[in-house]
């Protein structure tokens, strides 16, 4: 595989990489049907069914295992995993959410980009079909949560569904029509014009009236408050608009997504990994959230690489990476911790409701791994 070209001295990444993959594969024993959750519990994960919104991220990570060795070790798990997402799909286990496209991004497509599986490619476009039931065309926006008839869910978008939408393009490239790239786009453009502030500042949620498709108000139900600065949905802001720039070429996704980028680095701590919320900065007594940091990392590498090599940005968020990504190698990662079956520590699912704080998130353990990859080999992206 073709190396990746980059003026940083990465002489850690081989072992950095090693030591991920070897959590893959001690995992592999007590994750070949069941999944990990969403964060672990005294930093270790207790095996579940696939039934939440984070069942993806660990075949996610066995896929990018794969690619990188260029082995087999990891197939008959991703077989296993396949099959329990087909299931899932088949009888539409627990999947009144948008984050079908979190789903079966990394199963299905990732499968028929990695396997070349024609039977993940329709997967992936069954999964595509039910989350279009989930638009609303009068507003504009997929509905984030819950039953569609649901009045406290309803007419509700949430900036994290930026990273469902490949869903939604992958399908409109493999069947040609483009009902399902609209809607993709109109979603984009929408939180690009309401969840997204004057300041480069994101709302996580924000509601409109399905009704009329009139706008309403942003809300937090993650962040410290609705006018703060949730330092997770930034991160997925960097990297959802950068794909939807990729998916669509309105160069306007790219402009925001370095706007979000610039103030993101621009609140980073001393040793550049994020607390929860980028309202709290050194001194704040509050906890990091060292997936936030992770997502970040990947999505910064993705931009930077949009970006011409005269562009200074390109250094900028290249270098931005590449810090943050030290930081957790450094000190974040469960090196310390034997017991554990996770990768990143200091991680938060949800502070207000006390919910997987300074915990391993699976999350942050993907997109770790995925920059580690980006950095390793010249990798197209499964989004």
């Amino acid at each position: 595989m073709e190396k990746h070209a980059t003026p940083f001295k990465l002489e850690w990444l081989p072992s950095e990489l090693d030591f991920v993959l070897r959590k893959i594969r001690e995992n592999q024993k007590d994750f070949e049907d069941l999944v990990p959750p969403a964060a672990s519990e005294n930093l270790v994960y207790v095996p579940e069914a696939n039934t939440d919104w984070t069942a993806s991220f660990w075949v996610g990570m066995l896929f990018l295992a794969k690619e990188y060795t260029g082995g087999k070790d990891f197939d008959e798990t991703i077989s296993h995993q396949m099959a329990a997402f087909k299931y899932r799909l088949d009888h539409e286990i627990a999947l009144e959410t948008h984050d079908i496209g979190f789903l079966y991004v990394l199963s299905a497509i990732a499968d028929y980009q990695v396997n070349h599986n024609e039977a993940s490619k329709e997967l992936a476009i069954k999964a595509a079909d039910l989350l279009m039931k989930r638009y609303s065309p009068k507003a504009g926006i997929i509905q984030a949560w819950g039953d569609l008839n649901d009045p406290e869910q309803q007419g509700r978008m949430i900036i994290d569904c930026l990273m469902n939408l490949p869903l939604l393009y992958f399908a409109s490239e493999m069947t040609g029509d483009d009902t399902y790239r609209n809607a993709a786009y109109t979603h984009a453009k929408q939180t690009q014009k309401y969840i997204v502030r004057e300041n480069f500042t994101t709302y996580h949620t924000y509601y409109f009236d399905i009704a009329t498709g009139a706008a309403k108000y942003g809300r937090t139900q993650q962040g410290f408050s609705d006018d703060s600065c949730w330092a997770r949905g930034q991160a997925w802001g960097i990297y959802g608009f950068t794909l939807s720039w990729l998916h669509t070429g309105d160069r306007s996704f790219l402009d925001t997504a370095c706007h979000l980028a610039d103030y993101f680095i621009d609140h980073l701590p001393e040793d550049h990994v994020v607390y929860w919320d980028l309202i709290f900065g050194d001194g704040s007594g509050e906890e990091r959230d060292s997936s936030a940091a992770a997502i970040a990392a990947s999505g910064l590498l993705e931009l930077s690489r949009q970006l011409p090599l005269s562009d200074p940005k390109h250094e900028t968020y290249e270098t931005a990476a590449l810090t943050m990504m030290t930081a957790l190698k450094d000190s974040y990662t469960t090196k310390k911790h034997p017991e554990s079956n996770g990768v990143l520590v200091e991680g938060v699912y949800d502070k207000k409701s006390d919910k997987g704080v300074n915990e391993c998130m699976i999350w942050g353990d993907y997109y770790y791994m995925e920059a580690l990859v980006r950095l390793a080999i010249s990798w197209y992206s499964y989004w």
